[in-house]
């Protein structure tokens, strides 16, 4: 049956059809990862985007009100968006809605017209946009639509499939575009989420229909286990939302992975697992939390623990006093008082937010003056509203906001353009040392523009470097890299590979440092004792003795070390 108009119900269903087939690929999407470390996050990423959309579409309940529908998507993925495809897929989403909005059903021409309108408002929003990536995808598929609808195309049956194959075909000529993307042998990871957006509406369109309450809380049991309960209060199989990361004591064989697989299938459902060779992560959802983080026990150390009631995830939290015994309210307290306004940070002029993954690294941070840490970094982009949130707590005119990670800088710039009441600064920092260097040369004296300059300039200087570990062989800068190799990531691709970390870490450093260097700093991560990092840092100072080499606890995940050389 052909049709040649959308209306906001079909619309609505598209939009969450999308949602789920993106959701459902997103693991797939995580591993076209150009650099093969144990980071990638893009599938994530874009999930996490476009079901902040769809919790506010399904807020809406049943309407079809066209513009209640689009505000709801556009503004739920612009406040959800996470890392750099996310951002990028929220301002096409935002883009679309501008045309549609006002119309009461979509036919082709429009349709065609919201695809240009889409493309133009994400290639806006990114400072110098790099072809080979969502955003070629996406300017593919409009062009597609754009000739489909001057040819005279009205039927959405023709339209659909021809967009989304067009759309498949610029996605494998990303590598072409990309010479990295060759060499790592993968699709533009970004172009794959936003295709699996458009073939999964394209089944919205068909008829297809999607548990919009288990996309939302993975883990819900279907209609017939609600009957019983509350109507208004869905109820969950396996209550227990449950993730951790195992540090692993040894890699884990076959044997032992699928054993593992085999017992957690047995304690609950929605199970991803990632197996790496120095760690795992788990999510799932289960009704004996306590016996799955046990099981893991056995493999090594836990971090990252959370656990999660679903049936009670909207129920308000009781609160606690700081005491054992509750205070009198009418008992003087030597002056002090529990009114929170009176807790209040002083009023100030300017403020700092820094995003940062690692305790010892948060520390260094709010030690050197930065009024709020967003825990965040590689696999855990913050969100826009992560970052708006945040800005809500410094009580300044004028906030600066250091990402100091290249995939976060698109969502703090979203935050600084959403945020009316105060003035939200980002400086560009990819990495912490760029942060930590903005920080240090930050005069609370100056004003925000001098400040701004500063900052900026003196990021520039900044050497840096990462150390991690491979996932997968592949070949990068016309560099082989094994599965297991120790990596060193410059600010400008791979600084050397070996077999021994601190090796490694060292070679790198011979490449960073020239006669002007002064500083060397190193941030050793979650995995890595004091004693490893000492030695790296005799290793250094033997190499460098006019050379300063400072070593912290950085507590940082996924990198073994960070360092940076000024």
């Amino acid at each position: 049956m052909s049709a040649t108009t959308i209306n906001s119900n079909l619309l609505r269903q598209m939009f969450l059809t999308g949602a789920a087939n993106l959701e459902a690929n997103k693991a797939w999407i995580n591993e076209l990862n150009v650099f093969p470390v144990p980071d990638g996050d893009t599938g994530t990423n874009m999930t996490m985007t476009v079901v902040s959309a769809v919790r506010e579409v399904t807020d809406l309940g049943d309407t079809d009100d066209m513009r209640a529908i689009c505000k709801a998507i556009s503004s739920g993925s612009l406040r959800g968006a996470r890392g750099n495809s996310g951002v990028i897929l929220s301002q096409l989403f935002r883009g679309f809605c501008k045309i549609v909005r006002d119309q009461k059903e979509i036919d082709v021409p429009l349709c065609a017209n919201a695809f240009d309108k889409a493309v133009e408002t994400a290639y806006k929003a990114v400072m110098k946009p790099k072809e080979g990536t969502i955003l070629t995808v996406a300017k593919g598929a409009a062009e597609k639509a754009r000739e489909l609808a001057d040819g005279g195309t009205t039927d959405f049956d023709e339209f659909i499939p021809a967009v989304i194959e067009y759309a498949d075909t610029v996605l494998a000529s990303t590598p072409d575009l990309l010479p990295v993307l060759k060499q790592a042998g993968v699709v533009d990871s970004g172009g794959q989420g936003l295709v699996q957006v458009l073939k999964g509406a394209y089944e919205g369109y068909q008829g297809k229909t999607v548990d919009v309450e288990r996309l939302l809380h993975p883990g819900v049991a279907g209609e017939a286990a609600r009957e019983t309960e509350e109507e208004e209060k869905p109820t969950y199989k396996f209550a227990y939302e449950t993730e951790y990361m195992i540090i692993l004591d040894t890699p884990m064989n076959k044997k032992v992975e699928d054993d593992y697989r085999k017992f957690l299938s047995t304690y609950g459902e929605d199970i991803t697992l990632l197996v790496q060779p120095k760690a795992i992560k788990l999510h799932m959802c289960t009704n004996d939390p306590g016996m799955v983080i046990q099981k893991g026990l056995q493999y090594g150390q836990v971090r990252q623990m959370r656990v999660d009631n679903l049936n009670l995830k909207n129920d308000p939290i009781p609160e606690f006093t700081t005491s054992e015994t509750e205070a009198d309210p009418a008992e003087p307290t030597d002056g002090e008082t529990k009114d929170p306004a009176a807790a209040e940070t002083p009023h100030k002029e300017l403020g700092i937010i820094a995003v940062c993954a690692g305790d010892g690294l948060a520390e260094i941070f709010k030690g050197l003056g930065v009024d709020v840490v967003i825990s965040g970094g590689q696999t855990m982009n913050p969100s826009t509203a992560d970052i708006l949130d945040a800005v809500e707590k410094v009580n300044a005119d004028t906030i600066f906001v250091l990402p100091n990670n290249k995939n976060i800088i698109l969502a703090a710039n979203q935050a600084a353009a959403m945020d009316g009441e105060k003035k939200i600064i980002v400086i560009p920092t990819k990495n912490v040392p760029q942060g930590i260097t903005a920080v240090i040369n930050f005069m609370p004296d100056l004003d925000a523009d001098a400040n701004r300059d500063n900052m900026t300039e003196e990021i520039g200087h900044v050497k840096s470097a990462e150390i991690t570990y491979a996932v997968r062989d592949t070949v990068i800068d016309d560099v082989e890299i094994r599965e297991g190799n120790m990596m060193a990531i410059g600010d400008a691709g791979i600084l050397g590979v070996g077999d021994d970390m601190n090796e490694t870490a060292a070679a790198a450093l011979e490449k960073m440092i020239d006669e002007s260097t002064e500083l060397v700093s190193v941030y050793y991560g979650a995995d890595i004792t004091e004693d490893d990092a000492n030695k790296l840092r005799d290793k250094i100072t033997a190499a460098h003795p006019a050379c300063e080499v400072d070593v912290q606890n950085g507590g940082q995940p996924v990198y073994y070390y960070i360092l940076s050389a000024e």
